[in-house]
């Protein structure tokens, strides 16, 4: 017993030594590719050189380089879109750049982000310099990028996979007859349709109304660009995905002149060498974005700013993001808007919106910033992929609204949700009792059927938040409630649609929104900041880390789709209090 108690001791130290080494070895690593960060020098790239796009991986509004991949193994990539379009920008205008090469792989992110993305490209495009294009695959959203290319390249046993939109709503109600839950639902707005997963087994008819209103409209947009640089009709592409030639041979987009030429990658990569006037016989001289990033901006060094602020991820008061959930709009927001109020430099602040909503009490606090910061200098809103809900609540205080056509915004409405787990209880032999001294002091106890009082109470207030809410736009937006009142009702909006119907000044993205700042804030030399920037390199890489290695072990165990259930599960756990969000909706 004594040799097993001294082995175990033994054995634990060791754990613990090696623990610690592996520690130590990690921070010296990650110290030392921080300093190394801070040293990069201006790139300066040669003649005829070629600016490579890898079109793999999530796109994001902010993102950092994780470097740590390259020791504990590739994980999906974020790419910021920010960064993309301020690299294109700087190859469009620098004179050594000749052409881009896009590699199209598997490319997760929103349209309103593709756009930005695209816009940039056709810029380039359009200033006497090549795209060139390659996919085994393509997608939907790296297809609508590569479309305006001057060659697009496909492999002979690949597809072009335009096969149009769909949104998939998840319901938990025979789930939750099962386990024996069900949920005391509180609303304002016919189409906030955030909480229909758990009071309805499909979509109701004003849900799908809204849902085929702006699927169609993405659909057409999304069409209509690429048709204009293909030069070819709508009704061509739609036939293409109507008759599925997606899922055929490669000939079918070669037929329908969705692609210039089947081939290999390293044809596509000799043709733009071509196109660059390089040696096709030698390495191709490429550019990274992260190069492109580090040489002249061509943008003003004045002493006046415009400051951008971020806002990405679900509105949650007091959370921390465990990596299951998107990223987090917290506290944080409201200090960083307040800490602009009395920067005697920054003239104008862009706020760049990406978010589906949250918290409402939080929703209140953002607005509040924004709209104390608007008393003393402009505040233009840049709405990403979606800026709905809690997200349009946020910026609906704002001097102008810029929005993306494909942006998704609205969603003027409000909810609360309670779960009842009587059946559960009863199911698996649980009992509860409860001692109060008033009448509401156990409001809210999910181990028995609400009262009809009780039901009234919450009720009238998410209808109060509801009130405050078109209040809110009604002054942000110079409307009466009552106009607001009839485009709210919880309905989701494109960007497109929001201009006709007043809930936007104008489409474009985050330079368009950047220049309309300038304009506010009256003539001078400008220069443009990121006022919230990511975490040091140290500690996001460390949070990176821990996050990364637990949607991987989370992600490897469910598999992709099973995993998508589980952060909706997580999403639906989270929602405490009224909420002024978006629904989860696959596309």
């Amino acid at each position: 017993m004594k040799r097993f108690f001294l082995s175990l001791l033994a054995s634990t130290l060791g754990v613990f030594i090696a623990i610690g080494f592996l520690g130590f070895l990690a921070v010296g690593i990650l110290t030392s590719l921080a300093l190394s960060s801070t040293k990069q020098t201006a790139y300066q790239p040669k003649a005829n050189t070629i600016l490579k796009l890898d079109l793999q991986g999530t796109l994001v509004e902010q993102a950092q380089d994780n470097p740590l991949e390259l020791f504990f193994g590739e994980n999906e990539k974020r790419i910021s879109v920010a960064r993309v379009v301020k690299a294109i920008r700087n190859a469009r205008m620098n004179p050594n750049i000749s052409g881009i090469y896009l590699n199209a792989g598997t490319l997760s992110g929103g349209f309103a982000s593709l756009e930005a993305i695209r816009n940039e490209l056709k810029a380039f495009r359009e200033s006497d310099k090549f795209i060139v294009a390659y996919a085994d695959n393509y997608g939907q959203g790296t297809y609508y990028l590569s479309s305006l290319a001057d060659s697009v390249f496909l492999n002979p046993q690949g597809t072009v996979g335009l096969v149009g939109l769909a949104s998939q709503g998840l319901f938990f109600t025979g789930l939750g007859d099962k386990l024996g839950i069900q949920y005391e639902i509180f609303k304002v707005g016919k189409y906030k349709s955030a909480v229909e997963p758990y009071m309805l087994d499909k979509f109701s008819a004003e849900n799908r109304e809204q849902l085929t209103s702006f699927l169609n409209d993405i659909w057409y947009h999304l069409l209509d660009g690429i048709a204009k640089d293909r030069n070819m009709s709508v009704e061509d592409l739609n036939r293409y995905a109507n008759e599925g030639l997606a899922m055929g041979e490669a000939e079918n987009a070669l037929r329908y002149r969705l692609a210039d030429k089947l081939g290999y990658r390293f044809e596509a990569e000799n043709c733009a060498k071509r196109m660059a006037g390089q040696s096709v016989s030698e390495k191709m001289n490429c550019a990274s974005v992260n190069n492109m990033l580090t040489i002249n901006t061509y943008e003003s060094t004045g002493a006046d700013k415009i400051a951008v602020v971020y806002a990405e991820g679900t509105i949650m008061r007091g959370q921390s993001n465990e990596g299951y959930l998107e990223d987090l709009i917290t506290e944080d927001l409201v200090k960083d808007l307040r800490s602009l109020i009395d920067k005697q430099e920054v003239k104008a602040v862009v706020l760049r919106v990406n978010s589906p909503g949250g918290d409402a009490y939080l929703a209140e606090q953002i607005w509040k910033a924004v709209a104390d910061l608007k008393a003393v200098k402009p505040v233009v809103v840049s709405m990403g992929d979606y800026a709905a809900s809690g997200g349009y609540y946020m910026a609906c205080a704002a001097n102008q609204i810029v929005a993306e056509p494909t942006t998704l915004t609205g969603s003027i409405g409000v909810f609360g949700m309670i779960p009842n787990l009587t059946g559960t209880f009863r199911k698996i032999g649980i009992t509860t009792d409860v001692v109060k001294t008033n009448t509401y002091a156990d409001l809210g106890d999910i181990s028995r059927p609400m009262r009809a009082d009780e039901h009234l109470l919450i009720q009238r207030s998410v209808e109060r938040t509801y009130d405050l809410f078109l209040t809110r736009c009604a002054e942000g937006r110079e409307m009466s409630k009552a106009a607001v009142d009839s485009i709210a009702q919880g309905r989701v909006w494109t960007g497109s649609q929001a201009l006709e119907v007043g809930l936007v000044d104008r489409l474009g993205g985050l330079q368009t929104a950047i220049d309309e700042a300038i304009a506010l804030a009256g003539p001078g030399d400008y220069s443009v900041y990121t006022a919230n920037e990511p975490k040091d390199f140290l500690t996001e890489s460390l949070e990176l880390l821990m996050k990364d290695a637990q949607v991987s072990i989370a992600r490897s165990v469910m598999g992709e789709e099973e995993f998508r259930i589980y952060q909706a599960v997580r999403e639906a756990r989270s929602l405490q209090g009224v909420q002024t969000r978006m629904p989860f909706w696959y596309f």
